[in-house]
C-alpha cells in the first residue's frame, strides 16, 4: 500500500499536475521506487505479483490521493501485466532489468504492419498515452494478419526513443495523467516484443490465470471508487466548517445533507465490497488452477461498470449538496466532480456495458468478450 508520506505528496502536488496536464517525473520516480507501477510483473522478473485485492486498494488509495496519479497506477501497472505474455528475452530486458521501469500502452488496433521477415514494421497513432511523458516503453495495439487466417489483435512495445507525443490532452478531467496521443513511424519491432490479446501467458502463476480484462476493468473502477473516497473526506470536511448564506448553523445540521452523505457512504461502500466479493471468488480457482466460469469472468467486469458509476452517484451527491462552494477550483469537490465522470468513460466500464453484460443472464452472449 501506499504509506503516508508519499500519500501527503501526491495531494501536495496536484494542483501543478493540473496545470502541467502530466504526471511530474518526480513524483514518477518516488512511485516506482515505492513499488507502484510493478505490482502485476511476475516475481521471475522483479516484480511483487500481488494478488487482485491488493492492486484494487492499492490503486484505491492512489486515486484517493489523487485521480490522476491512481489514473496513472492503474495503465502502469495494466500495461507492465504484459510481461507475463512476452517473450522471457523481451519481458527480462524491459522489466528485469529495470524494476523501475514504468511503461504505458493503448490496445486499441490503431497501427498498420509491414512484414519484414520475422519482425514487423510498424506506423500509427493512438489516443489516451496516460502516462506517457515518464514511460519508457509504450504499446500499441495492431491487427496481425498471417495469410488467409483470422487477423490477430496485438499490443507491440516501443522505446519511447521512437514515440512522438501530441500535446492535445485539454480535458475536463483527470488533466494530470498526460493522456496525450502518440505516435510512431516505420518501426522496426523485433520477433518477441509484441504480445497476442488472448494468448497463453509465459508465466504460470495464479495471476496471470486471473481474467486480463477483468482485472483491468476493476483497475479503471478502482480509481473511481478512491476518487469516490475523496469526495466524502472532503465534503465531511467542509459541512463541519461550513454555514450556507442566510442560516446559522452549520451544513451538517441539516437533514437533506445527512442524508446525502449518507447515501454517498453507502454507494461507495457496497461497490468496494461487491468488487472484493467477486474478485475473490474469481481468485479462488485461479490459486487453484480450476476453470474460471463464464460467469465469474462476467460478474468481474459487472462489479467493475457498478463501481465506476455508483462512485461517480456518491461524487455528485456531495457535489451538489455542498451548494456554491463546489465549483470554486480550490475546492477539492470540483476536481473529484470532473476526474470521476472522465473514470465513467473508459471503454471498460461506459454505458454499453451494461448492456453486454445483461444479454449473459438472456442467453444472447456467444459473442461478448469477456
Amino acid at each position: 500500500m501506499i504509506n503516508t508520506a508519499l500519500q501527503d505528496n501526491i495531494r501536495d502536488s496536484a494542483d501543478s499536475r493540473e496545470v502541467n496536464r502530466q504526471l511530474d517525473p518526480e513524483l514518477a520516480s518516488e512511485l516506482a521506487s515505492a513499488g507502484m507501477f510493478n505490482m502485476l510483473i511476475p516475481k521471475t522478473y522483479g516484480g511483487r505479483e500481488v494478488d487482485p485485492h491488493v492492486f484494487i486498494d492499492t490503486l484505491i488509495a492512489g486515486a484517493k490521493a489523487d485521480g490522476a496519479v491512481g489514473w496513472c497506477m492503474m495503465i502502469g501497472n495494466t500495461t507492465s501485466l504484459l510481461s507475463a505474455s512476452l517473450s522471457p528475452h523481451w519481458a527480462q530486458e524491459i522489466y528485469g532489468d529495470n524494476p523501475e521501469v514504468i511503461t504505458c500502452g493503448v490496445t486499441a488496433p490503431y497501427g498498420r504492419i509491414t512484414h519484414e521477415g520475422d519482425d514487423l514494421r510498424i506506423t500509427g497513432r493512438w489516443p489516451y498515452g496516460s502516462g506517457g511523458n515518464v514511460s519508457e516503453w509504450i504499446s500499441g495495439g495492431c491487427l496481425l494478419k498471417d495469410g488467409d487466417n483470422p487477423p490477430q489483435q496485438i499490443l507491440a512495445f516501443f522505446h519511447k526513443s521512437d514515440v512522438q507525443f501530441h500535446d492535445n490532452w485539454h480535458t475536463s478531467g483527470l488533466r494530470g495523467t498526460g493522456s496525450n496521443d502518440f505516435e510512431v513511424h516505420d518501426v522496426l519491432v523485433p520477433k518477441g516484443r509484441w504480445i497476442v490479446l488472448g494468448g497463453r501467458p509465459e508465466v504460470e502463476a495464479p495471476l496471470y490465470r486471473f481474467p486480463t480484462l477483468g482485472l483491468l476493468a476493476l483497475g479503471v473502477a478502482s480509481v473511481s471508487v478512491g476518487i469516490a473516497q475523496r469526495a466524502i473526506e472532503a465534503f465531511t470536511e467542509l459541512a463541519n466548517e461550513k454555514t450556507p448564506t442566510g442560516s446559522k448553523r452549520s451544513l451538517a445540521t441539516r437533514e437533506s445533507v445527512q442524508k446525502d452523505l449518507a447515501r454517498a457512504i453507502a454507494c461507495e461502500g457496497s461497490a468496494r465490497a461487491y468488487m472484493h466479493a467477486v474478485t475473490a471468488a474469481a481468485w479462488a480457482p485461479a490459486q487453484s488452477g480450476e476453470r474460471i466460469s463464464r460467469q465469474q469472468k462476467a460478474d468481474l467486469r459487472l462489479a467493475a461498470s457498478n463501481a465506476a458509476w455508483q462512485s461517480a452517484e456518491a461524487v455528485d451527491l456531495l457535489y451538489h449538496a455542498a451548494g456554491g462552494s463546489s465549483i470554486y477550483s480550490e475546492n477539492i469537490l470540483q476536481r473529484c466532480f470532473r476526474d470521476v465522470h472522465v473514470t465513467t468513460q473508459h471503454i471498460m466500464v461506459a454505458q454499453p456495458t451494461y448492456e453486454m453484460l445483461g444479454k449473459i443472464p438472456l442467453g444472447l452472449d456467444e459473442k461478448v468478450m469477456l
